[in-house]
């Protein structure tokens, strides 16, 4: 549907990001890195809910000694996230970090840029320059006159050109306000500016489903625009549910697909079954399934039809009663508490 900018492929441990590959998904562990127990089940739960990349904060060195292990036994490429000290990030990668985040705003010298990318080349092992809008440079504010997207571009640009100067040609990109709009407008500017792939998202987008509505409306608006090859959902939730907001906001834009598609009609005064009964039913069934397939739940003769027959299994009701169709062709009928079983027996049929 999209067309997406071109980037040059980076290699975060075996995920490739950019250059045409998928949109990646990723998510940030929000445990204590020093509890590496508690911090590995989080990745496992990340890698199940399919997260292809994560990053752990490093605060200091204790986090940073715990991290070689996290990384050794971490399900997905893991990427240590380093504010204030470089020191904390050349232990990371002596510990085997995938890729390290380092940010303009708080590792403000040149000089320790310079020898952080002489020893990620040395290494092979990518940097991302994450410039959030609530940490940008002192001067780089003032210089902009205020926290704008072009003072986020500004910072975000310098800091890859540090990085070039040292020798390191791998490098993914991010910029990050609250704000929907000032996130589009810096990764627009930084994609003029840089051949690299773009981590996108809205930082700090909240709680509930107004976290939600923030993440997806800033999302919505970048990867239309054709930029972004990996995302984040930042939610104050389980990191879980960021990466199944991801994914759901691929799939609405027809970028990615991962598992069913539920499509359901939010009923109305038409309907004749118990719309919402039904639908929740059907993706209870569908939970954990692996396969692509877009499974259709109508309420009425309207728009049920139509939909349920494009779908790759549906069901549209009656009175009481609704049909059920498979790749587009009705199969059988049933009465509505029987509706959900029929339907599930015929998407177990299908050959995909």
């Amino acid at each position: 549907m999209f067309t997406r900018d071109e980037t040059k492929k980076i290699m975060v441990g075996e995920v490739a990001v950019g250059g045409g590959e998928p949109v990646r998904v990723e998510s940030m562990t929000k445990t204590d890195t020093r509890d590496v127990a508690a911090t590995l089940a989080q990745l496992e739960r990340l890698a199940a809910a399919g997260c292809e990349l994560a990053r752990a904060a490093v605060p200091d060195v204790d986090a940073a000694a715990a991290f070689g292990e996290l990384a050794r036994r971490s399900p997905v490429p893991l990427m240590a996230d380093i504010h204030f000290d470089r020191r904390l990030a050349l232990a990371c990668l002596d510990a085997g970090a995938a890729a390290v985040r380092l940010n303009p705003g708080n590792i403000t010298r040149r000089e320790h840029w310079l020898e952080l990318g002489r020893e990620m080349a040395a290494r092979g092992v990518t940097a991302r320059v994450g410039v959030n809008a609530g940490s940008l440079e002192r001067d780089v504010v003032a210089r902009y006159g205020g926290r704008t997207a072009a003072a986020m571009a500004a910072s975000a640009v310098e800091g890859v050109r540090r990085l070039e100067d040292a020798g390191l040609g791998d490098v993914i990109v991010s910029a990050k306000a609250t704000s929907p709009a000032v996130t589009l407008q810096a990764n627009r500017l930084i994609a003029e500016e840089l051949p690299y792939p773009l981590h996108v998202g809205v930082t700090e987008a909240g709680l509930g489903d107004a976290g939600v509505v923030r993440s997806v409306a800033g999302l919505a608006l970048i990867l239309a625009a054709g930029l972004g090859d990996t995302l984040r959902v930042s939610l104050t939730d389980e990191p879980e549910r960021e990466v199944a907001v991801g994914y759901e906001v691929l799939r609405a834009l027809e970028l990615r697909r991962r598992g069913p598609t539920l499509i359901s009609c939010p009923g109305c005064g038409r309907a004749q079954v118990d719309v919402a009964s039904l639908a929740r039913r059907v993706a209870e069934s569908l939970d954990g399934d692996a396969r692509d397939v877009v499974v259709a739940v109508m309420g009425c003769a309207v728009n049920g039809p139509g939909e349920a027959s494009e779908a790759d299994g549906g069901g549209a009701g009656g009175k009481g009663r609704g049909v059920v169709y498979r790749k587009g062709e009705i199969v059988r009928s049933a009465d509505e508490d029987e509706l959900v079983a029929a339907l599930l027996e015929e998407l177990d049929s299908l050959e995909l």
